[in-house]
């Protein structure tokens, strides 16, 4: 079996993913294409001839994120004709199950060179535009206990024994750690500037970190989720698949949630042969990668046991992996991640995550790897994971290798 090789990793910066927030004017379109041109502009030796595809995921593929929005930037971006493009969704995972695809096309030597990420432009096509049976079937949400992620994301620190000052100490670091990397320099290596059409800046930098956030600031603010899962009777279905709990505790706010965002993020993946072809250098490789399904009420615990399958499907141990990003859905998935895992802290988003930054869901997942992939070589570390909690219950794992 081939490797599959990463030799570049560019995101856009992520805006705030409301009618006031700077890439609200730049259709998801352009996110795409900035980063498919900053290929080429970092990459001079670069033949898009041949590349075989373009992955992109992409959670509400429609309006001007639908109709195959991969093939459109591909076209809109200049590439050759001869490059395809395909957009998938797998619900918050999509951007990182768009890379596991294409490394998984490399691997079996199918494709020699795909460009794989995604994209999410949530203040220009909302959050759930696209429907679902999930979402709106009444006999299947019955019968499952379906509910929303934040009355999940209760339910968990519930039952597992969160409490509200524990989330907000955490949400507040991810935005220290955020700033901090900022200032630093830390994503400088990824981060490429959006522009509009007259080539002015829209946005460098992440816009949603607020520096001096504390658990005291953040204790000012409500629970976002009581007020659905009482009057809408929602926490009382969760109840019936959790009888053991006599209540759920309401602990989640915008402020230890992910932030609603627009953005992008693409790697360049591809075969050892077709980056000698064009001079380019491997960065990393994918080393593996999985994918499970988990318990649909509580919903968002799939990292653990994803990373789980993942470890015992190579032999390895959790004190294997160098580096760890996990998504900030809530405080409490990556909270829990750690503690069923036994990890580490320092290990986990050091450079904050999407509490801080903001999660725009299809592209969250390329996003993550990429800011893995600077900080192994920052750190001079070898092994690091991506994971992320995924709508309907699932969890997806990747592993990568610094070269």
């Amino acid at each position: 079996m081939a490797e599959a090789y990463i030799f570049d990793a560019v995101r856009t910066p992520r805006g705030k993913g409301k009618s006031d927030g700077s890439l609200h004017s730049t259709q998801p379109l352009k996110l795409l294409t900035t980063l498919l041109v900053a290929f080429r502009e970092r990459n001079p030796s670069l033949d898009t001839s041949m590349i075989d595809d373009v992955v992109t995921g992409c959670v509400s593929p429609v309006g001007e994120q639908g109709g195959d929005i991969a093939r459109t930037a591909v076209l809109d971006a200049g590439y050759a004709d001869t490059v395809a493009g395909v957009q998938l969704n797998r619900f918050c995972s999509s951007g990182l199950e768009a890379i596991n695809i294409a490394a998984a096309h490399v691997m079996a030597g199918q494709h020699q060179m795909v460009i794989a990420g995604g994209v999410e432009s949530m203040s220009r096509v909302p959050m759930g535009s696209d429907g679902g049976a999930l979402f709106t079937n009444p006999d299947l949400i019955s019968r499952h206990k379906i509910v929303p992620q934040g009355i999940s994301a209760d339910l968990i620190a519930t039952k597992y024994g969160y409490t509200r000052e524990n989330l907000d100490k955490f949400a507040a670091d991810s935005h220290t750690k955020a700033h901090n990397a900022w200032e630093k320099g830390h994503f400088n290596k990824s981060i490429v500037t959006v522009k509009d059409n007259l080539g002015i800046p829209v946005l460098d930098r992440d816009e949603g970190i607020r520096l001096g956030t504390t658990v005291e600031s953040l204790g000012q603010l409500k629970p976002a989720f009581e007020m659905m899962g009482e009057m809408g009777g929602l926490s009382a279905l969760a109840l019936q698949k959790y009888p053991e709990l006599s209540k759920i505790n309401y602990v989640h706010h915008a402020g230890n949630s992910s932030q609603i965002t627009d953005g992008a993020g693409l790697l360049l993946i591809g075969s050892k042969e077709a980056g000698e072809k064009m001079g380019l250098k491997p960065r990393a490789r994918i080393h593996s990668y999985t994918i499970v399904g988990s318990e649909p009420t509580i919903m968002l615990t799939g990292p653990a046991p994803s990373t789980e399958k993942l470890l015992k499907k190579n032999g390895m141990k959790i004190s294997d992996i160098d580096l760890f990003e996990v998504n900030e859905a809530f405080s409490v998935v990556p909270m829990l991640y750690m503690d069923l895992l036994s990890i580490d802290p320092s290990k986990v988003n050091p450079n904050g995550g999407a509490i801080a930054m903001g999660h725009p869901l299809g592209g969250t997942g390329a996003i993550i790897l990429g800011t893995l992939l600077d900080e192994l070589e920052r750190q001079n570390k070898s092994l690091g994971l991506a994971t992320l909690c995924i709508g309907g219950g699932m969890g997806i794992s990747t592993i990568i290798e610094r070269i």
